[in-house]
C-alpha cells in the first residue's frame, strides 16, 4: 500500500465532489484554515476509542444521534440546548435499562456535507446543481445559493467551535448532573406517554441518588454523576476541509482529523481504492463505516483490513443502514464474515436512510419501519451471538413533524405542519424518546439472555 499524508487522498478517484468554480479561492481558504486551532483534541478521539473498545467487546453501547444536516439559520444556544437535553434522557433510559456504560457521540459541530444521489436538481425546466450542505452550497434555489462557496468552510469551522464549546460546558458544567434528570424533559413532551415512562424513570434514579447521598457518596465527591463525556461525529465527505483540519499529535507523532472526534465513510463513498477510504485510513480517530445493502461481505474484509489493519478494538464502527425489509437478508452475512475473519469491529444500527419513502411531496420515515429495523437487528445479533452495540440516529430536539407514526401519531398530512429540515427527515424529541425505551427494552432481554447463558455453563 502506498504510503499515506493527509493528502494522498488527492491522487484518488473521488465521488461526491462539489465543482468549486474557483480553484484559487478554493486553496486559499483551505491554506488559511490549515493554520486554526484544532475543533477536537487526539486525547479526547483516543478516550473515545478507549470507550468504544469497550462496545466492541459487548461492554457498552453507543447511542450516536444528531442533526442530519447542520444548518446556519438554526444555529442558536436554545437549540443545542434541547437536543443535548433529549440526547441525555436517552442516555439515562439506556444505561438504566443495560446496566451498562452508553457512549454518547453527537452528529453535531461537523455534519454539515451531504451526499446526493443526483448532482443537479430541475424545477420548472431550472437546472441547478443540488444542496449539498451548509459547508458548500445554499438550500435556495437560486444560482447564486447553489453555486459552492468556498467562504463557507470557514462559516461551518466557526459554527462547530461554538457549537463545542457550548456542549463541552454542559457536559462538564454541571447541565449533566444527575440530580438534574427531572429538569431535561423538553416542554412539548411533557404531556405524551414517554413523559410519563420517563417520569417514572427519572423519579427512581432521584430515589437512588437520594441513598447515595445519605450514605457519603455525592456529585461533589464522585464527578461522575455530574459530569458526562460528550463527543462529536460527522460524514468525512468533504476531503478538503477534512485535509485542512488534520494535525499531528504531538505526544505521539500520529495524525489526527481534528474536525470532530469521530468520521464517518458514507454508503456511497466506501470504495477501497477511492478517495474517502484512503483519507480516512491514515488518520488514527476511531471510525464509523456505513454498510447498505450493496455491501459484499468481501468488500467488507477488505475495507476493514485498510482502515484497521492492527484489528485494534474501538477503531471501527460498521453503522448497518439496510432498510426494515432486507436487514434480515444481508446483516447475517456480513456479521459471519467479520466473525470468520476474528475482526474486532462495533455493530451499530442505522434505522434511518434506509427507510426514506415520499408522502404528499416530502420525504419522510415511517416510525414503525425505524423500530422494526432495529429490532430486527437485535433478533439478528441474538441468533449469530453477537453483540448489537449500538444505534445511529437523525433527531433532533425540537417539535417538529418530519417522521410518521409514533405515540402521537404523525400523519402524512401532518408533515406541513412544522417540516424544517433542511435534507432528510428526523425524529423529533418524543419519537426519539420512545425508541430509546424500546432499545432499553431489547437491551434488557440480551441482559437476561446473557445470564441465562453464563448460568447454563456454569452448572
Amino acid at each position: 500500500m502506498t504510503k499515506w499524508s493527509p493528502n494522498s487522498w488527492r491522487n484518488k478517484p473521488i465521488s461526491q465532489v462539489p465543482a468549486y468554480p474557483d480553484p484559487a479561492a478554493l486553496a486559499e481558504v483551505e491554506a488559511r484554515m490549515a493554520t486554526y486551532p484544532p475543533l477536537v483534541f487526539a486525547g479526547e478521539a483516543r478516550k473515545l476509542k478507549k470507550a468504544l473498545a469497550a462496545v466492541a467487546n459487548g461492554e457498552g453501547f453507543l447511542l450516536q444521534g444528531g442533526d442530519c444536516a447542520e444548518s446556519f439559520a438554526e444555529h442558536g444556544a436554545d437549540n443545542i440546548r434541547d437536543f443535548f437535553r433529549v440526547f441525555l434522557q436517552m442516555a439515562v433510559v439506556l444505561t438504566f435499562a443495560g446496566a451498562q456504560p452508553v457512549v454518547k457521540v453527537g452528529r453535531i459541530a461537523g455534519q454539515f456535507a451531504k451526499p446526493r444521489s443526483s448532482p443537479t436538481e430541475e424545477k420548472d425546466g431550472v437546472v441547478l446543481d443540488s444542496y449539498r450542505g451548509d459547508i458548500i452550497n445554499g438550500i435556495e434555489f437560486t444560482e447564486a445559493s447553489r453555486t459552492p462557496d468556498p467562504a463557507r468552510q470557514e462559516m461551518a469551522y466557526r459554527q462547530s467551535a461554538a457549537t463545542l464549546n457550548l456542549l463541552r460546558a454542559f457536559a462538564q458544567g454541571g447541565y449533566a448532573n444527575l440530580e438534574n434528570v427531572h429538569k431535561w424533559m423538553v416542554s412539548f413532551i411533557s404531556d405524551s406517554p414517554q413523559a410519563e415512562r420517563y417520569r417514572a424513570l427519572a423519579d427512581r434514579i432521584t430515589e437512588t441518588m437520594d441513598f447515595m447521598r445519605a450514605i457519603g457518596i455525592t456529585a461533589d465527591t464522585h464527578p461522575s454523576l455530574r459530569e458526562t463525556d460528550f463527543y462529536t461525529s460527522h460524514e468525512a465527505l468533504l476531503l478538503g476541509y477534512e485535509e485542512a483540519l488534520t494535525r499531528i499529535d504531538s505526544t505521539t507523532g500520529d495524525w489526527y482529523a481534528t474536525s470532530g472526534h469521530m468520521i464517518w465513510i458514507g454508503d456511497r463513498t466506501r470504495q477501497p481504492d477511492h478517495a474517502h477510504v484512503e483519507y480516512c485510513r491514515g488518520v488514527k480517530n476511531p471510525l464509523g463505516l456505513k454498510c447498505g445493502p450493496s455491501l459484499e461481505p468481501e468488500t467488507l474484509i477488505r475495507l476493514i483490513d485498510i482502515l484497521n489493519p492492527q484489528n485494534e478494538p474501538g477503531r471501527l464502527t460498521l453503522i448497518a443502514r439496510f432498510g426494515a425489509e432486507k436487514v434480515a437478508d444481508h446483516l447475517p452475512k456480513l456479521i459471519r464474515a467479520v466473525e470468520k475473519e476474528g475482526r474486532k469491529v462495533v455493530w451499530s444500527c442505522d434505522p434511518m436512510h434506509g427507510n426514506t419513502i415520499s408522502l404528499n411531496g416530502y420525504k419522510t420515515r415511517p416510525f414503525d419501519r425505524i423500530l422494526s429495523e432495529v429490532q430486527t437487528f437485535f433478533d439478528v445479533h441474538r441468533a449469530e451471538g453477537t453483540h448489537p452495540g449500538g444505534i445511529h440516529i437523525e433527531m433532533t430536539g425540537k417539535n417538529v413533524t418530519e417522521c410518521t407514526g409514533g405515540a402521537r401519531a404523525i400523519s402524512a398530512d401532518d408533515l406541513s405542519n412544522r417540516y424544517h429540515t433542511h435534507c432528510d427527515p428526523r425524529l423529533n424529541a418524543d419519537q426519539a424518546l420512545e425508541l430509546a425505551f424500546l432499545v432499553a427494552e431489547l437491551l434488557k432481554k440480551d441482559a437476561a439472555a446473557h445470564s441465562e447463558k453464563r448460568a447454563a455453563a456454569a452448572v
